[in-house]
């Protein structure tokens, strides 16, 4: 089995797991191959980890049979833009601190490795979005699996954000920005700013305002099959959009669009994973003394 471990940075107390991760798949004869990143990260820290190749380009992804993304939500989000339309299943270790998408603790590693070779799991197709623009943006790699946004630069004032579902004018948003968010990422910057929990596979789109001035306006869930376009007002000359953790400056003139992506991210799921028991623990629901 070929399996690729992706990391940005981790602190020194997780790099016991990280050898025994390592450890644990040289058990199983894995053919081990870490990102540059990772790599350098495990270098630095020290660890005792040996008998693996670095990847030697994203080309060789396409020869892998999992991607193991090692750090929170962002190192995953990360790790699905790098494995983009190869669709290589990805499973998320949590070193971080939510781990809606990362949902393996750290501790429990070794187990991991075991379930994923018993083939007890399941893989879970979470719907991407897709920026399309009259001109290149994000390297070329204009999807997400969390949300797009569009926001006010810096501290200027507020922005009107013209929104238009399939060529039909839905709404004239004032406001600090606007959230377009997959089911995926309903339980990240949309459900800060009011949005409702979706269920992940759902096929919707949830267009949630950031503190609008309109107190009537509340969020929107669309289908994910719908075409969602922008056009931009504001004082400020550019503004920020954004696609999960990596934003960019544009200016008005530029078009925007956004709809499903063609391709899904592969998400590893364990057969006792369940959204609603993340849910509970992630939000403390049920934390009351009436229960």
């Amino acid at each position: 089995m070929n399996i690729t471990i992706h990391g940005i940075k981790f602190q020194r107390e997780f790099v016991p797991f990280i050898e025994q991760l390592i450890n644990a798949l040289h058990k199983h004869d894995a053919e081990i191959y870490l990102t540059a990143a990772f790599q350098k990260n495990l270098k630095k820290s020290g660890a005792k980890a040996s008998g693996f190749t670095i990847l030697p380009n994203r080309e060789k992804l396409e020869e892998m049979d999992f991607v193991i993304s090692v750090g929170g939500d962002g190192t995953l989000l990360d790790t699905v833009s790098m494995v983009g339309d190869y669709e290589i299943p990805i499973l998320g270790i949590n070193t971080g601190r939510m781990g809606f998408l990362a949902t393996i603790a750290k501790e429990d590693v070794e187990k991991a490795v075991e379930v994923l070779y018993d083939g007890q799991f399941t893989i879970q197709d979470r719907a991407l979005i897709n920026l399309k623009a009259d001109k290149t943006l994000f390297n070329g790699v204009p999807f997400a699996l969390n949300e797009f946004t569009i926001h006010k630069r810096d501290t200027s004032s507020m922005i009107t954000v013209h929104t238009y579902i399939d060529g039909e004018y839905l709404n004239s948003y004032w406001a600090d920005g606007l959230i377009i968010a997959t089911p995926t990422g309903s339980t990240g910057y949309s459900l800060s700013c009011g949005g409702p929990l979706i269920s992940p596979l759902a096929k919707n789109f949830v267009i949630t305002p950031v503190s609008p001035h309109n107190l009537n306006v509340r969020p929107m869930i669309v289908s994910d099959e719908s075409e969602i376009t922008f056009t931009i007002e504001g004082r400020s000359e550019k503004f920020l959009i954004s696609l999960d953790s990596r934003s960019t400056a544009v200016d008005a003139s530029v078009k925007l669009t956004v709809k499903k992506e063609k391709f899904v991210a592969k998400l590893v799921k364990f057969h006792d994973y369940s959204f609603f028991d993340t849910l509970r623990k992630k939000l403390n629901w049920g934390f009351d003394m009436r229960n």
